[in-house]
């Protein structure tokens, strides 16, 4: 079973997130929204695929990387996270929540040794992603 399939966003937090977007904005050209920005892409071994991957700058105080502590989050792009899930809890990795589906795709939340929170993300192939926080 094929796990990772590629990197699907770069999160992490911020005392100004806007400040922060207007920033890489204005000094990198990311062009940002409230959302951060997202990098379109093609698959390398089907250039027929399309693939996103985001970036976006959090409040520091969100509640949406608990239980980890830390100011990040990555979110990895994975095939059948269904299939995913049930080996994970085999290997005795910390599943945060139950799958949760939404019109860009299914999501779950892991912890690593390190207490770092992985968002695992099997995109649905005909749409794009958003910011998965409401």
């Amino acid at each position: 079973m094929k796990k990772v399939t590629g990197l699907g966003g770069v999160f992490f937090k911020c005392d100004n997130p806007q400040q922060m977007n207007d920033w890489y904005a204005k000094n990198l050209g990311l062009t940002t929204s409230e959302y951060g920005t997202t990098f379109e892409w093609r698959d390398a071994e089907d250039p027929a695929k399309k693939g996103s991957t985001s970036w976006c700058t959090f409040p520091g105080d969100t509640e949406y990387f608990k239980p980890s502590e830390k100011p990040f989050m990555i979110n990895y792009r994975v095939e059948d996270l269904t299939a995913l899930v049930d080996e994970l809890k085999l290997n005795n990795v910390t599943i945060i929540d139950e799958i949760a589906e939404y019109d860009y795709g299914k999501f779950v939340h892991i912890l690593d040794p390190e207490g770092n929170i992985v968002e695992l993300w099997e995109p649905k192939d005909d749409l794009e992603p958003t910011n998965t926080e409401s």
